[in-house]
């Protein structure tokens, strides 16, 4: 049996408020209870569904209001395809900090009117049938007059004038106030105006998107070793900064340094991550403390805090800013072991708790235990951040975030940015898709990813288009190798394949990033793991850049020449433009980035294959290129300087031996 509702039952359902439905905005993330992300400059997308009864017209815009709490002019959205009553419109931030903004559903009489009169025109009626009309046009008109700027104020009234004039024909007294259709469209009579709540959007500067990261150990820049492997002289900040022209020769604007502290002393751990250390064996940075200091100071033999002062001013000379790594984990005897014991696990033996990832062990290293103390810790971790910001330091490289409470995160996040809205925060974590995202959406600004274990061409369109999914939370970061991970691909892939993973972390996002010694195709790596052997992270690694260059040996140059694509292309400094073309070779992957604001098109076609020669036919969806389906237009390898007359169909053949990608811009012919 059926029965009716109750008013006692209606109370437990979700009731409308407002005349009309708006339903399903984006940009929201999580129902709207994390800012959604954007960057400077950046084209956002707005959309929502919204419907009314009857025929009458609808209109739909956005109201948004910048971090100055000053209201931008609203931005009317325009209706997709038709009979789904989906709206759509952009937004383009133009500061840093936190936006919000509102959708707005209104009835819109003159889009009304305008239907009306045009249909019954059509239909032969006269000006005796339109006596009505004309008269509720004029009012219409009347409203009208009171809302556009006073440049366009005259032709309104004039409109309605004429539709009151009964001595002239229908014709001259309709078609003025037909032809402000475009302007009444910018500026509507809006009545029975119905508001969403107010959605976040936290804006980022660009480089929160369009990075090129680089990292080294500042202890291995200028390091000497004997030819048992044993330290002759320690890196530091100051023979360091002799590295930074060549990085920034090679386009990064991105410098990021592994921990920079003290090094435990306390179960350190020796070369190839041996349980017992040497007596000259350096230890790894992640083994944050001892004696000499903690987080908040430098490792003695890498030099004096002005040492890294003039480090980071020489490197913003060379346009690269310094990242610096926020691991928050502790050696046994950093500092806060014994001034703050209940900052980390007590086991049953009284013993504190050392990391474990089992069966790998890690005694050199003590995790932090958010729960004992967090108003003490989160305080403590707040300081030393700021500290390092006061440095000069704008971004920080996170360390296994994901062991750490999504709620500190989100703390954190905020008071830094509440001291300098420009910090930005990159999560290194492989984890669970769930934590990856759920850290993006309580405020990291960029994420480490899968891309490294994406080795075919169907696996890496999936996987960039779940990404594009995520794009208003989660911005990632395409690195091919870390000190931690030198994936099987690049092991037994050859240089070919150094070069294939270089176009495709670079072109298909706009931030990427690579480990030092990846341009000298080193590939070896420990036995039985995934990882260097030998591994830099406890040793030191003096690497002869110069000389393999000069060898040609060194994909530096070629590293070099994309990263100058990517900074002459604006069309790769976005992702939400990120589009996949067919093409009927598996082993090929074929893409496309145009720049919604210019005349810049960046299409790529690049194999998965490092050992032999590939041939595919590419359908192309023309449209995304910015063309109609039937045009011809050239395109230029800008890798090579070769150009070729296109279309749809083309037949496409690489050789990885001698280039295992085109990254073609595209030219209208004409």
């Amino acid at each position: 049996m059926v029965t009716e509702p109750t008013p006692a039952t209606l109370t437990t359902v979700g009731i409308m408020t407002g005349r009309f439905p708006i339903e399903d905005v984006t940009p929201s993330v999580a129902c709207g209870r994390y800012p959604a992300k954007a960057v400077v400059g950046e084209l956002v997308p707005v959309s929502a569904v919204s419907y009314r009864e009857g025929h009458n017209a609808l209109g739909v815009n956005v109201v948004w209001q910048g971090p100055d709490g000053q209201a931008r002019p609203f931005t009317r959205l325009t209706p997709g395809e038709p009979g789904l009553d989906q709206w759509h419109g952009f937004i383009q931030p133009d500061a840093v900090g936190r936006w919000t903004f509102t959708v707005e559903a209104f009835d819109d009489p003159y889009l009304t009117w305008r239907d009306a009169v045009v249909k019954k025109v059509g239909a032969g009626q006269g000006v005796e049938d339109l006596a009505n009309d004309l008269a509720e046009g004029a009012d219409i008109l009347d409203l009208a007059a009171k809302i556009v700027p006073d440049q366009h104020q005259e032709p309104v009234r004039v409109a309605a004038a004429l539709l009151r004039d009964g001595e002239r024909p229908l014709f001259e007294r309709i078609a003025p106030a037909l032809d402000l259709e475009e302007l009444l469209w910018q500026y509507p009579v809006r009545q029975l105006v119905t508001t969403t709540r107010s959605y976040a959007l936290w804006v980022d500067r660009k480089r929160a998107l369009f990075s090129a990261w680089y990292e080294f150990f500042p202890r291995s820049e200028g390091a000497e070793i004997h030819p048992d492997g044993s330290p002759k002289r320690h890196g530091t900040f100051v023979t360091a900064r002799e590295s930074l022209p060549r990085v920034a020769e090679m386009g990064f604007d991105v410098l990021y340094l592994p921990p920079i502290h003290p090094i435990g002393k306390v179960n350190r751990k020796g070369r190839n991550n041996t349980l017992v250390a040497g007596p000259t064996d350096v230890g790894s940075p992640w083994a944050i403390g001892s004696a000499e200091g903690g987080h908040d100071a430098i490792h003695p033999e890498l030099g004096s805090l002005e040492d890294f002062r003039g480090f980071v001013a020489a490197a913003r000379e060379h346009g690269l800013e310094v990242a610096l790594d926020l691991a928050l984990q502790c050696a046994p005897d950093h500092p806060w072991v014994t001034a703050h014991p209940e900052w980390f696990t007590t086991r049953a033996d009284g013993s504190i708790m050392y990391a474990e990832n089992p069966p790998k062990k890690y005694q050199d290293i003590y995790p932090l235990n958010f729960d004992n103390d967090p108003v003490g810790l989160r305080e403590e971790v707040l300081r030393v951040t700021l500290h390092w910001v006061e440095q000069g330091i704008r971004i920080f490289r996170v360390d296994n975030p994901h062991t750490k409470t999504l709620n500190f995160w989100q703390w954190l996040i905020a008071k830094v940015k509440a001291v300098d809205p420009d910090v930005l925060f990159l999560a290194e974590a492989f984890t669970r898709p769930a934590m990856m995202n759920g850290l993006g959406k309580i405020g990291f600004t960029q994420s480490y990813t899968y891309f490294t274990w994406r080795t075919t061409a169907a696996e890496m369109r999936e996987y960039c288009e779940q990404l594009l999914g995520s794009i208003d939370w989660m911005r990632p970061n395409f690195w091919p190798n870390t000190p931690d991970i030198l994936h099987e691909s690049l092991q037994h892939g050859g240089p070919p394949m150094f070069k294939i993973r270089a176009v495709l972390a670079s072109m298909l996002t706009p931030s990427w990033g690579m480990y030092a010694g990846f341009e000298l195709f080193e590939h070896v790596a420990r036995p039985g793991a995934e990882e260097y052997i030998d591994n830099e992270k406890y040793e030191l690694k003096p690497r002869d850049f110069a000389a393999a260059q000069a060898a040609g040996r060194s994909l530096a140059p070629y590293i070099g020449r994309l990263n100058r694509i990517r900074k002459e292309n604006p069309a790769l400094h976005w992702l939400r433009n990120l589009r996949f073309h067919d093409i009927d070779n598996p082993s090929l992957l074929c893409f496309s980035k145009r720049d919604p604001e210019g005349d810049n098109t960046i299409l790529v076609i690049c194999s998965f294959d490092s050992a032999n020669v590939q041939w595919g036919n590419t359908t192309l969806d023309m449209p995304a290129l910015g063309l109609d389906w039937h045009e011809r237009f050239e395109v230029r390898d800008e890798l090579t300087g070769a150009t070729y007359d296109w279309g749809q169909h083309n037949a496409v053949r690489i050789d990885p031996y001698v280039e295992p990608a085109h990254v073609f811009s595209v030219r209208r012919r004409g």
